[in-house]
């Protein structure tokens, strides 16, 4: 079986790490929560192409490696290109507030990503899909795309990921490590602190035998002393 080597981080073009050059916490415009409504038309757009019984295919690059929330018939190691992994969105409800925002990673354009592929079940899928819209899109701010994804043991399956959206105010580019340790050592949202979401997937990597390198020397600079 094939082994991915460690997944690269790279940095932004000029124009994007010039969005990071900010001060904490970061004067944001008001956001708004989708209703269920629009959630439920983001849904039905990502799924336009699905047939609702055929088995689908996920891609978890963050907190989905180490907790889906759902039911998976199968979890394999993969890597999707064209896009990498980066601490890139302010997060004003699952990892920080509106007033000391966290960051969550995303995907953004340019090199590879490695993570965990997990297929659902087709006939069983729509309500855990819902649930994690819920848990994934409630501003709006990733883009779901179906990308091209090489599992581990060569396959190659079209999986829905999440993507950065960089039209959204809550888009960071590439934060100095200043505004980072900051952000670790304050920021908690419904779902726990900031640091504890990048320390668990930091380890999740780790333990799946695909470390990112640029995230573990990101936690390793920017956690507060003990």
């Amino acid at each position: 079986m094939a082994r991915f080597p460690d997944s690269p981080n790279l940095p932004l073009d000029d124009g994007a790490a010039a969005a990071g050059d900010c001060a904490y916490p970061p004067a944001l415009a008001e956001g708004r929560l989708l209703s269920d409504e629009e959630l439920a038309a983001s849904l039905a757009r990502a799924l336009k192409d699905w047939d609702g019984k055929c088995d689908l295919w996920l891609f978890g690059y963050g907190s989905l490696i180490w907790n889906p929330g759902m039911p998976v018939a199968e979890s394999v190691r993969a890597r999707v290109n064209g896009y990498h992994r980066g601490l890139y969105l302010w997060s004003r409800v699952n990892r920080g507030t509106p007033e000391q925002p966290g960051l969550v990673l995303a995907l953004d354009r340019g090199g590879s990503c490695t993570g965990v592929a997990f297929r659902l079940t087709g006939e069983t899928a729509m309500p855990h899909l819902q649930a994690l819209w819920q848990r994934e899109m409630p501003m709006g701010s990733y883009r779901p795309q179906w990308l091209p994804c090489r599992l581990v043991d060569g396959r190659c399956v079209p999986a829905l990921a999440f993507v950065m959206r960089r039209d959204v105010p809550t888009y960071t580019g590439k934060l100095p490590d200043a505004v980072v340790k900051a952000v670790f050592g304050c920021a908690r949202g419904r779902y726990g602190t900031t640091l504890d979401y990048v320390s668990r997937t930091v380890q999740a990597l780790r333990e799946s035998g695909m470390p990112d390198r640029a995230l573990e020397a990101l936690l390793a600079r920017c956690r507060a002393d003990d």
